[in-house]
């Protein structure tokens, strides 16, 4: 009955949801990469007179790649739509595969908005702006540790949330033979991986490192813990005053797929400090590989969905990368937090303003939005190999 009863409830909720929706996605199936971003270009004073951002956080920065601590050679990416692949670097070439949504492909080279990809023993070109990358393939100093792929955390106001504490939610985990051992995959918006890389920096800088929960969260298990949370949010008063106490409400922790997790232009983080580490080898590449760290307590539990886990004492949008200046922390925040919050920000990475371990990448946010990514896949392999060992 209660499944049944939770199901109904979600249901409804979507339904209305899509129905207030704005209708933006028509005809996006057979849109190209770069009409996309003629699109955006185009769509920069509508944007700013809804209020929604300032004009000028809607123009796309030009592309230039990023240097990480190993080569993207080798690496894994993901097509977070349907992807053309072309035989040649030009979208007039002609087209030899079609990537579905999700598919991983290892990246053999990069020329700027273009990656030479192989998948299924075929090699062509894709435009890299609608792909995802494997985080540990890159920046393998970072600390992942996927909770909701085997134990997952989600609780409110300290109460467990029916069908999804202390559950695997979905699988992530696979053996990265770029790496030499079993590690989280961890996929993310390509040009998010960047500012990833920053905040990294700046954490290492100071003895630190980021430790990733979530990144890409598929849209089912999403749905599920929505679905459950609402439900016992009318049942419980405990858990409903948690996330409903003004200015904040339900809203602010969760919504109904899809989300910025389930568009790749989103990660829950914390914070640790480093005890040891050694030095491994991935090709003909060094890199520094966290043995021993000590998570900082934050002000509350990782995916704690309550008044508890909240960043500022007023609410501020969460499609602005400007409005979070315009206001001061919560009385409860940490700290760490609070440094946390400093690597975060400093590398272009927006704030959610009822949760101290979430943040986007909103410039992102808003291609993947305008293509209609979903994330009603799930990403479970990589096909990662070392650097130039093709």
């Amino acid at each position: 009955m209660r499944k049944a009863f939770t199901l109904i409830i979600l249901f409804l909720f979507i339904f209305c949801y899509a129905g207030c929706e704005k209708k933006t996605r028509t005809g996006h199936m057979s849109t190209t990469p770069s009409d996309m971003k003629r699109r955006l270009l185009s769509s920069q004073s509508n944007d700013a007179a809804e209020g929604n951002t300032s004009s000028a956080s809607n123009v796309i920065t030009p592309f230039i790649p990023s240097s990480f601590e190993l080569p993207i050679n080798g690496s894994t990416g993901y097509a977070a739509v349907n992807l053309p692949i072309y035989e040649t670097k030009s979208e007039n070439a002609n087209v030899i595969y079609t990537l579905w949504a999700g598919q991983a492909f290892t990246i053999l080279n990069e020329e700027y908005e273009w990656w030479f990809i192989k998948v299924n023993n075929i090699q062509g070109w894709v435009m890299n702006i609608l792909c995802m990358i494997n985080i540990p393939d890159i920046i393998p100093s970072i600390i992942n540790d996927n909770t909701n792929t085997y134990y997952s955390l989600f609780r409110s106001s300290g109460v467990n949330i029916p069908n999804v504490t202390g559950r695997a939610l979905y699988q992530s985990k696979d053996y990265n033979v770029r790496l030499s051992k079993e590690e989280y995959i961890t996929p993310v918006f390509y040009r998010m991986a960047g500012k990833i890389y920053a905040a990294q920096k700046a954490a290492l800088a100071e003895g630190n490192s980021l430790v990733i929960y979530e990144a890409f969260r598929p849209a089912q298990p999403h749905n599920l813990v929505y679905g459950e949370l609402l439900a016992l949010s009318m049942t419980n008063p405990e858990v409903n005053k948690g996330l409903n106490t003004p200015p904040y409400s339900l809203q602010w922790f969760l919504l109904p797929a899809p989300f910025n997790h389930q568009r790749g232009t989103a990660v829950d983080v914390s914070l640790a400090k480093i005890l040891d580490t050694e030095t491994r080898l991935s090709g003909n590449y060094n890199y520094t590989n966290i043995t021993r760290y000590l998570e900082y307590q934050m002000q509350c539990p990782m995916h704690e969905l309550s008044i508890r886990a909240v960043v500022f004492k007023d609410i501020v949008s969460s499609v602005s990368e400007t409005a979070w200046m315009n206001t001061t922390f919560a009385d409860n925040v940490s700290n760490e937090t609070k440094l946390l919050h400093k690597y975060m920000t400093n590398a272009k990475l927006s704030p959610l303003a009822s949760e101290w371990w979430h943040f986007n990448d909103l410039e992102n946010t808003r291609i993947a939005t305008d293509r209609g990514v979903t994330g009603n896949y799930l990403i479970s392999e990589t096909v990662s190999v070392p650097p130039h060992q093709f």
